[in-house]
């Protein structure tokens, strides 16, 4: 078979993605804009380095950054504090005032009440609420709506909230302009920029940076990772002596420790093996060897990259406000404690610098009228900083030091910090599972971190650097109490990171040396089952930028329906070439999970299939686009846009330590073979499409078809029998009846609309399929389909949620509905699983359930009341993002609201009609009680702990189970079929709420 085409030329996205797009930075020097660009986006401080090429010495230059450090007081500093603060109207009136009579440039002071830098953050920690911090940690958390306008977390009132792509786009505006104010004739937009990010950042923070940095003014970037950067500038420090400190077969370690992320590099010395001028001549030529530059005889490899760790600068102000906390006689509020830790940076600061004092005192001012009265003063020693930060984030761990799992208990700011604070066990975590990775030569290849390069504000710290030198000594010493490893110095830890992008940009250019940041690895996509064949899509020595078109074996893609890429790993076939049919071979391979996603064809709006070509192409943080193109498309010449579909899928979890590839609960809970679900649509059709059977019997039908109760039927069973229900989907129309059992069973194969792959697609086609568009409009139909929604809500976008709640509200506040009635109840469960609902929104409903509980005529109703106010009042969503979680004095409001109600008190069952709906009201109040007040660590969320108490003591008068009282009380996890009770339904096997 014959080699594919190169076309690492070409980006194959339709949507062109700048960031990795190989021809940003050109290598003609008579087109190549003057500057190379480097900008280091951190969490704690931004700083924008540059070269000139025009300059008879090409060296790497820090920019003065202008910015307020006070009101009237404008300086241009190396660093630009990475915090974006609203001012107070007194702060906004003395702001106007000290502009008047200068000439100061326009970014500097519009928006009129806004400031980004130092001032920023000295202003936010008198005024927590209108400071943003940590926005490059926010675009990470899976937990949240990393788009909405949710910071400052739980701001004050009158503060606009912006998103952290927008907070990033601030700092990243700013620094553009300030660059553009001083080079009128070079604008930063037209000049070669690199901007940096975490190693481990996931796909949709990536792509969220590349949106801040076009949001800024910055359309055409080129991404680096930090530790990466941090080791170019390392080794543009040496440009003269670097190949004289290192040597073939040592192993480098860059442990990157930032302001809110641990990053974790190894990189390998080997021989290098091949010339070549420029990054763009090897991306444009499809190179398929290692690099030499400027005549060295060595050559840089990454080999590996850590985990994702939000771990970092944040986590030691925190605990050093823990402790000083402490000390006083209760905790402080939430406004007051981010006081504290804003604070409490300052004293980490301090701390690690070498002529720190011995003691040094935290002052916080009062609140209120009697700001002396209130004030607040705490004595912090330099001996409890070192037992805080040394001995809680860097012990002297073993080798085989094993992180702890669980919930971290640093939730105060709303970020999920790692579960283990100990950075020195998630090191060697990560050296254990590396440290044999890129061996080649027994005889020279080293399994020992031979070189250590420091980066990240927190290794300013000699202490901490000394920790973790310690600590590799001990692993790797072999009994030799001399070694230890030798440290590449850096004199600006905080510089270093944009100082090795703007190199890496001149790189690109063919000047200075390149790491070799390839794979190691071969990947492959099945392509049949009978032989076991797959063809090479990626090979082993492929570089960031290339592309690879297997055009030499044209495949047949399904249009119109789920489809599914099985995909293969390996570490040892290492010479095989893109488009290359090999047998698949268990001993040299591994299965990763495969790509599930169905395709959609505007042109082809049934189900059909089409000859394709498959296109690849390697990014730079290391997750690989797959593209199927219309083989039709691509070889008609006239075609200017052809056909295609982008299947992304992540090779993180074969070059990281601790990142597990994604394998479905649904999926890994049993796969069923096609006989099974033959038999189910035969059992299906009797109902739907011939008629022979009742709708009533066709539950039971199919449990006797399968010899399995309802319950224990496998989400991939399920997903079959949704199939199964769409097809024959026009003939719900029978009779109501019909209808009714095809919404029932409809919604319970689709629950909880998540969970398996390609269960977005699924549950957009029954949205698609059904909203507005029931067949028989009787009470049961109506009942049917509120089960319906509210069983795959956690599926259904903000915008689905959105129209499903004004359906409610109107149905909800009118008081048409009869509280006995189905209609009724499972309308309130509806509202109650609406997660994705604005606040106001869920107050809005949370306070009409209220009003009906003080109803006596709906006392039926009661349980399910208490059900919706329980989810839509909870501290921790089952599946929505937390940005949309009550606040705490909100849910203080709900809690004392139901404390109050009548229906709570304990009643003897003789003393009432029906003890057993007495019965189901006290176990509904128990659930909703707990989740209200349920412990999270995150002072914003969490109830104060008097009021925690009052409902541990409401808890034990309603009997509720001993594991409630555990999570008001200290938190933890629901367990399975509480998550059930949660959930309103059974929860098909292997799927967990959060």
């Amino acid at each position: 078979m014959s080699a594919p085409k190169d076309s690492s030329t070409d980006n194959p996205s339709p949507n062109a993605d700048l960031a990795n797009n190989p021809d940003v930075g050109a290598s003609d020097e008579q087109d190549a804009p003057r500057y190379c660009i480097g900008i280091d986006l951190g969490t704690t401080n931004c700083v924008l380095s540059f070269v000139d090429t025009l300059a008879p010495n090409r060296d790497v230059q820090v920019f003065q950054v202008p910015q307020w450090v006070d009101l009237d007081t404008l300086e241009s500093r190396t660093t630009l504090p990475s915090f974006h603060y609203t001012l107070t109207e007194s702060e906004a009136t003395a702001a106007e005032n000290a502009k008047k009579n200068r000439n100061v440039a326009r970014y500097l002071v519009e928006p009129a009440n806004e400031r980004v830098g130092e001032f920023a953050r000295n202003a936010g920690s008198t005024h927590a609420g209108r400071l943003i911090a940590s926005a490059k940690s926010w675009l990470s958390h899976e937990g949240v709506d990393r788009s909405a306008d949710l910071l400052p977390w739980h701001g004050d009132s009158d503060v606009s909230k912006k998103s952290p792509m927008s907070a990033s786009a601030a700092y990243l505006e700013h620094l553009r302009l300030a660059w553009d104010d001083a080079h009128p004739d070079s604008p930063m937009a037209d000049q070669d920029v690199v901007i940096t990010l975490p190693a481990s950042f996931d796909e949709v923070a990536r792509e969220l940076t590349v949106a801040a940095a076009a949001r800024a003014g910055l359309p055409r970037i080129q991404l680096i990772e930090e530790p990466q950067a941090a080791f170019y500038a390392w080794l543009d420090r040496h440009s003269d002596d670097w190949a004289s400190q290192v040597r073939v077969g040592q192993l480098i370690l860059v442990c990157d420790i930032g302001g809110g992320t641990t990053d974790l590099t190894l990189i390998r010395v080997r021989p290098a093996t091949a010339k070549t001028t420029s990054l763009d001549q090897i991306e444009d030529e499809g190179s398929e060897a290692d690099v030499e530059m400027d005549g060295a005889s060595l050559q840089f490899h990454r080999i590996a990259v850590g985990k994702h760790l939000i771990l970092g600068g944040d986590n030691l102000d925190l605990a050093i406000a823990k402790s000083a906390e402490a000390k006083l006689d209760s905790p402080l509020p939430a406004r007051r404690w981010q006081q504290l830790v804003a604070a409490s940076r300052g004293v980490k600061e301090m701390m690690l610098s070498s002529n720190r004092p011995s003691e040094t005192t935290i002052h916080l001012a009062g609140e209120g009228s009697s700001l002396i009265g209130g004030s607040v003063a705490v004595n912090v020693s330099a001996e409890q900083v070192d037992q805080v930060l040394l001995d809680g984030f860097f012990p002297d761990v073993p080798l085989d030091a094993e992180v702890v799992g669980g919930q971290s208990g640093f939730q105060e700011l709303g970020l999920p910090y790692a579960s283990d604070p100990a950075i020195t066990k998630h090191l060697a975590e990560f050296l254990r599972a590396h440290r044999d990775t890129g061996v080649d030569d027994e005889k020279v290849d080293s399994r020992r971190v031979d070189l250590v390069l420091f980066n990240g504000g927190v290794l300013r710290s000699s202490a901490i650097q000394d920790r973790i030198v310690s600590c590799l000594a001990s692993w790797f010493g072999e009994g030799d109490h001399e070694w230890k490893p030798q440290t590449l110095q850096s004199p600006r830890l905080d510089l270093a990171v944009s100082q090795g992008a703007a190199y890496y940009a001149l790189v690109r250019r063919g000047e200075g040396v390149r790491i070799a940041a390839n794979l190691a690895r071969t990947y492959f996509m099945q392509i049949s089952n009978s032989p076991p064949r797959a063809v090479c899509m990626i090979p082993a020595d492929a570089q960031p930028g290339q592309t690879y078109r297997i055009d030499s074996l044209p495949m047949e893609l399904r249009v119109g329906v789920p489809v599914s890429f099985p995909l293969w790993v390996s570490s040892t076939r290492l010479a095989d070439r893109p488009g290359d049919v090999v047998d698949i071979d268990p001993s040299e391979m591994t299965a990763l999970p495969p790509i599930h996603t169905a395709l959609q064809d505007r042109k082809r709006k049934k189900e059909s299939s089409m000859q394709i070509v498959v296109e690849t192409h390697l990014t730079e943080i290391g997750t690989i686009g797959v593209y199927c193109v219309s083989a039709e498309d691509a070889a008609n010449s006239d075609a200017t846009k052809p056909r295609r579909w982008k299947l992304d899928f992540d090779i993180r979890a074969t070059l990281e330590t601790d990142r597990e590839a994604h394998h479905g609960g649904g999926e890994a809970s049993g796969i069923v073979d096609e006989e099974t679900l033959h038999d189910c649509d035969q059992q299906i059709d009797a109902v739907f499409v011939h008629g022979d059977e009742k709708p009533a019997k066709l539950v039971r039908r199919l449990q006797t078809t399968l010899d399995l109760k309802r319950e224990q039927w496998p989400p991939v069973l399920l997903r079959g029998i949704w199939e199964s229900l769409m097809r024959v989907e026009s003939h719900r129309r029978r009779s109501p009846a019909h209808e009714a059992r095809w919404l029932n069973l409809l919604g319970y194969s689709l629950r909880p609309g998540y969970g398996v792959a390609v269960d977005d697609w699924r549950t957009a086609t029954t949205w698609r399929t059904l909203f507005g568009k029931i067949t028989h409009d009787d009470p049961q139909t109506r009942a049917e389909t509120m089960v319906l929604w509210r069983r795959i809500a956690g599926g259904l976008t903000e915008g689905q949620q959105a129209q499903l709640a004004n359906v409610l509200k109107r149905t909800l506040t009118s008081g048409g509905l009869r509280p006995e009635s189905a209609e009724a109840l499972e309308s309130w469960r509806l509202a109650g699983s609406l997660e994705r609902l604005p606040i106001q929104e869920k107050l809005d409903l949370i306070r009409a359930a209220l009003a009906q509980l003080e109803r006596k005529k709906a006392r039926s109703l009661y349980p399910a009341l208490l059900w919706a106010i329980g989810r839509m009042a909870t501290r921790i969503p089952a599946y929505g993002p937390i940005n949309w979680v009550l606040g705490a004095r909100d849910a203080t409001d709900v809690m004392n609201r139901l404390l109050g109600n009548p229906v709570l008190r304990p009643v003897a069952p003789e003393t009432t009609d029906d003890p057993g709906l007495t019965q189901h009201i006290h176990t509904a109040a128990s659930l909703a009680l707990t989740q209200i007040s349920r412990r999270c660590n995150d002072r914003f969320r969490d109830l104060e702990e008097t009021d925690r108490t009052r409902v541990i003591r409401q808890l034990r008068d309603l009997s509720a189970p001993e594991h409630f009282v555990r999570l008001v009380e200290e938190g933890g996890q629901f367990d399975h079929e509480e998550q059930a009770a949660i959930f309103g339904d059974s929860l098909p096997l292997g799927i967990e709420l959060r």
